[in-house]
């Protein structure tokens, strides 16, 4: 049978859906779904098809939403996603990651709920929310926020979050108790002297490299980092790249070695790509060096951003590597980032990019 790719976007205004043949060459798109419902993640179960949609706001409030026909129809529950008398209402699910059975959501503020009937009902995984860092964490510009979930592939009891402005947090007993992980990142907004604290890190995108759980990759407000023991400690990796400043960062699908990142100005300098042209940066070498991809690219009035959930690759070989902007663009490269299409605009902000390959 032949494979089928979908690009599965999550956007201010709804869910949209586009769909190519394995070349990636012509694409299809589909959409709004989930009632334009402001939609911060989506996602796919890749044995299933089945797609997961979190998102809301304070008007909607939080829930996750599911489709098992690839969006021609959609469910969706916020049953359980809520935390006890006296606390914050949950504005909104962020983030969402799938393993064996278990589907997990990252809200805002932070916290993280699993759903073990396919998204139905949910349970707080209160440890999170207890650690004793907790009455420290402030939000960062996109409020307080648990963006980034990262499952180990063989270990069920492991899970690391990103949360702005908290940090790397993880967990090696599904959840219960946690430890915070940000030893080597900087945090330069603090105080002089107070530079490194062991949490109030305000980490923007966590990342694991493909067959090495240990190896994770950290974009962060204040640079970019490598982790070779699970988070225990960071390394700088930003020398060669334009900025140390940016949001998204995504894995090469079988290289450990090879990652993606869209660098912005700065956060005072409009967070647009650097002088307004845009460019997709690529290590081939776990980030010791950095070249930046172009071709195909707006390289003048590119005053656009690429949110921490937009940039995204595929499983196929040559890799596909895909990114949406702020301003409603999607780009598409079929050959690892050597080249670049637009196969999208006008559509609202992307907030989150995510693939399915599948077989037609």
């Amino acid at each position: 049978m032949s494979k089928k790719v979908c690009i599965l976007l999550g956007t201010k205004k709804g869910a949209f859906v586009l769909e190519s043949a394995f070349d990636r060459q012509s694409w299809r798109l589909r959409g709004p779904y989930c009632e334009t419902w402001p939609m911060n993640h989506v996602i796919a179960d890749p044995a299933t098809g089945t797609i997961y949609a979190g998102g809301g706001n304070e008007w909607f409030g939080p829930a996750v939403w599911k489709s098992t026909d690839l969006g021609a129809s959609w469910t969706h529950s916020s049953e359980g996603l809520a935390y006890g008398p006296g606390e914050q209402p949950i504005k909104a699910v962020w983030s969402l990651a799938r393993r064996n059975g278990s589907l997990y959501a990252g809200v805002e503020p932070a916290g993280l709920f699993v759903s073990e009937d396919e998204g139905r009902t949910w349970t707080h995984l209160s440890g999170l929310r207890e650690h004793p860092s907790r009455p420290d964490w402030n939000p960062g510009g996109g409020g307080l926020i648990l963006h980034s979930l990262v499952l180990h592939p063989r270990d069920d009891n492991q899970i690391w979050v990103g949360i702005s402005a908290a940090g790397v947090f993880h967990t090696a007993d599904g959840g219960a108790t946690w430890e915070a992980r940000n030893r080597g990142t900087r945090a330069d907004f603090l105080p002089e002297g107070q530079n490194y604290p062991e949490h109030g890190q305000c980490v923007h995108c966590l990342v694991m490299a493909p067959g090495m759980p240990n190896r994770l990759y950290q974009q962060n407000h204040c640079g970019m980092y490598r982790s070779d023991d699970g988070g225990r400690n960071w390394i700088s990796v930003e020398a060669g790249l334009p900025s140390s400043f940016g949001f998204p960062a995504a894995v090469h699908p079988r290289d450990p070695n090879t990652l993606f990142l869209v660098p912005l100005n700065g956060d005072t300098a409009g967070r647009f790509v650097p002088d307004a042209r845009a460019a997709v940066w690529r290590t081939r070498d776990g980030g010791r060096t950095w070249s930046d991809q172009r071709e195909g690219l707006p390289q003048e009035n590119a005053f656009f951003g690429v949110l921490r959930q937009a940039l995204a690759t595929d499983s196929l070989d040559p890799a596909g590597v895909y990114f949406g902007t702020g301003s409603g663009s999607l780009y598409v490269s079929a050959d690892e980032g050597d080249s670049w299409a637009c196969i999208a605009q006008h559509l609202p902000v992307i907030s989150s990019v995510e693939t399915l390959v599948i077989e037609a």
